[in-house]
């Protein structure tokens, strides 16, 4: 098939799959939690992470027909139907793992996530499976900004194409948002990612994080991260990360391809709570945070997974 019409075509069925899907979103009972009682507000964190270009649902094995772009389409949007304050982001490996990237490039995954409205996304190291060049050709087709904070692009053509941090307000909350990435070197090929240079992630979060918290006047802090959930060894993982730093309200992670079941829950450097989630991979589930605010102050917080 033509590649413009392949697309065109691709991009039809998302919107036709997205009103069928709205029935088992429905039967599934959309969580819509509390009533909200006066002075209090709500914002809704959706994420995912890992998808691997899977635009449609998984084909044979243990996750035979679940996933796919038109159902998570659905979901989201049920969502933002009932709750408009609703961010939603990616924690990077957009890219790699179906034929869908080996014949488009990425340019696929990257329209459609801009179809579904993502706010944001971090760079996961699959991100640069076809080098350096590929990452930046896809950009012009992202509604979203890329947010990465421990990669320095400065020699490379990815200059200026990313942001350290980003800060989004709903309903006068104000969501500070960064990025953290998982080390390249060892893992992908250094002629892929060129003279990209790597930070510490805890050191930078801990910058990133009193940035946003002190002279953004951030209400919720937020990491994307894509260093991976937990290791055996020393290597940096979101549970170090939790520890570590302070003002972080919640770490979003992929990776390692992690399906938890709620977050867990991890005090910080200043013995305060820190959520840390991960949804596994694929498209497979859609992760779900509701915060509640009163007077600017957090007290309250749901979870939910929803299973595509």
């Amino acid at each position: 098939m033509e590649r413009r019409k392949f697309i065109r075509n691709t991009s039809t069925g998302i919107v036709a799959g997205a009103a069928l899907w709205s029935n088992y979103a429905l039967a599934n009972s959309i969580f819509t939690g509390p009533e909200l009682e006066p002075g209090t507000k709500k914002i809704t964190i959706l994420h995912t992470n890992d998808t691997h270009s899977h635009i449609e649902p998984i084909q044979g094995g243990r996750n035979d027909g679940r996933g796919g772009v038109a159902r998570r389409a659905a979901i989201i949007n049920k969502v933002r139907e009932e709750n408009p304050n609703t961010l939603l982001l990616d924690c990077g490996d957009i890219f790699q793992g179906t034929p869908y990237f080996n014949f488009y490039g990425g340019e696929l995954e990257i329209k459609l996530m801009s179809m579904m409205g993502y706010d944001a996304a971090t760079i996961g190291n699959h991100d640069f499976d076809n080098g350096i060049d590929g990452l930046y050709k896809q950009l012009p087709h992202a509604t979203f900004d890329f947010v990465i904070s421990n990669y320095d692009f400065s020699n490379t053509i990815m200059d200026g194409k990313t942001l350290p941090h980003k800060v989004i307000e709903k309903d006068g909350v104000r969501i500070g948002l960064f990025g953290v990435g998982i080390q390249l070197s060892g893992l992908v090929d250094p002629k892929m990612f060129k003279e990209t240079v790597y930070h510490d992630p805890i050191e930078v979060a801990k910058d990133q994080a009193r940035i946003l918290k002190v002279e953004k006047k951030c209400d919720i802090i937020i990491c994307m991260s894509h260093l991976g959930y937990a290791y055996k060894h020393d290597k940096v993982s979101d549970l170090k990360l939790a520890e570590a730093t302070s003002d972080i309200d919640l770490i979003i992670g992929g990776h390692t391809h992690t399906f938890l079941d709620a977050p867990e829950i991890v005090k910080n450097a200043m013995d305060k709570d820190v959520m840390v989630n991960q949804v596994g991979c694929y498209g497979i589930n859609l992760g779900r945070i509701d915060f509640y605010l009163n007077e600017g102050k957090l007290n309250n917080n749901q979870n939910t997974i929803y299973s595509i």
